[in-house]
C-alpha cells in the first residue's frame, strides 16, 4: 500500500507550560547513531523531516551512546535556530553534578550552546532534589532552557511537583500507542488537569502494530497505511506530542502524511473494539 500522500500544510503545535508552541509531530532517534553506515541516511531522515516542519527532535546521551546526538549534530547544522531539541539525562548521572557534566557531554555532541528540553530519562537512585538542582544550575547558565521527565507515573509526578521547583517540569515523556493505552486511566488526565504536555513516544510500537487486520482494514478506507493510522490516532490528541522514528526519507514522508488523516467515528469505534482504553489505573508501562 502506497500510503497518503504529503499535504504540505502548517504542522498543528503543542503549547508547553512556558507559553511556547512546539510542533505536535517531532522525530525521534532511538537507534539512531549506532551503524555508520546507515548514519548518511538517518541525517538526510531528519533534515527532510525539518524541510517538513518536524523540527522537535527528541534524542538521549543513550541512544547509540552518545551516537545519536552526534546525527543530530550533523542534521541540524546551520539550521539550529529552526529546531527544537530535546535530549535526556540517564538515571546514573542524575545528581547535582553529574547532570551538569552529562548535559555538557550532550552538548559537545549535538555541537551547540543550548539543549531547548533536558528530560531525566527515568526515575534512578538520586534524589529528585538533586537532578533538579541540577537543572536549575544548567538553566542558570543557558546551557538548557527547560526541563522535563521521561517515564513518570502519577506518583512520580505527585512527588517531583511536591518539590519547590517541580512545578517548572515542561513535559512528560512516556510510551503510549494502541496496544499501551494504560496512560488513559491515570496519568493523561492528571498531566492535562496540570497543564503538563504528554510526549508519546513509540506510536506504532516498534513496528508490532503494523500487521493489525482492523488498522489494515482503516487504513485502506483511508488510503494510507496502517503505520499512518497508529499515528493518526495518536496524533488526534491535540495536546500530545508524538515523536516517532524514522531512518529513510520516505518513511519520514508516510509519518508527516498522518497528520492528513481525519479518524471518523466508524473509525474510531472499531479500533476501541480492537484495542479497547483501560477501564482503571495501570502501572504505567516502558520498553
Amino acid at each position: 500500500m502506497p500510503g497518503r500522500a504529503l499535504v504540505a500544510t502548517g504542522l498543528p503545535r503543542v503549547t508547553l507550560p512556558s507559553g511556547e508552541a512546539v510542533p505536535q509531530l517531532g522525530q525521534g532517534t532511538w537507534h539512531m547513531g549506532e551503524s555508520g553506515r546507515a548514519r548518511p541516511e538517518e541525517v538526510a531522515a531528519l533534515k527532510l523531516g525539518l524541510d517538513l516542519g518536524m523540527t522537535l527532535i527528541d534524542t538521549a546521551e543513550m541512544y547509540g551512546n552518545g551516537g545519536a546526538e552526534e546525527v543530530v549534530a550533523e542534521a541540524v547544522q546551520g539550521r539550529r535556530e529552526e529546531c527544537f531539541i530535546v535530549s535526556k539525562v540517564m538515571p546514573e548521572n542524575s545528581t547535582r553534578a553529574r547532570t551538569i557534566a552529562a548535559c555538557e557531554r550532550s552538548l559537545k555532541r549535538l555541537k551547540t550552546d543550548r539543549i531547548d528540553l533536558y528530560l531525566l530519562h527515568w526515575r534512578g537512585g538520586p534524589k529528585l532534589e538533586e537532578t533538579l538542582a541540577g537543572f536549575e544550575a544548567l538553566i542558570a547558565a543557558g546551557a538548557i532552557r527547560f526541563w522535563g521527565v521521561s517515564n513518570f507515573d502519577v506518583d512520580d509526578m505527585e512527588e517531583l511537583l511536591a518539590l519547590p521547583s517541580g512545578t517548572a517540569c515542561a513535559s512528560n515523556q512516556v510510551l503510549y500507542n494502541l496496544r499501551r493505552r494504560g496512560i488513559e486511566a491515570g496519568l493523561l488526565p492528571w498531566c492535562r488537569a496540570r497543564g503538563i504536555p504528554i510526549m508519546g513516544y513509540s506510536p506504532i510500537e516498534q513496528g508490532r502494530l503494523l500487521r493489525d487486520r482492523v488498522l489494515t482494514g482503516v487504513a485502506m478506507r483511508h488510503r494510507a497505511t496502517t503505520a499512518q493510522i497508529a499515528l493518526a490516532w495518536a496524533l488526534r490528541q491535540s495536546d500530545m506530542m508524538v515523536i516517532p522514528k524514522a531512518s529513510s526519507e520516505a518513511h519520514v514522508r508516510e509519518n508527516r502524511a498522518a497528520l492528513d488523516i481525519k479518524l471518523t467515528e466508524q473509525d474510531l469505534g472499531e479500533v476501541n473494539r480492537a484495542f479497547p482504553p483501560p477501564k482503571g489505573p495501570r502501572p504505567l508501562e516502558l520498553l
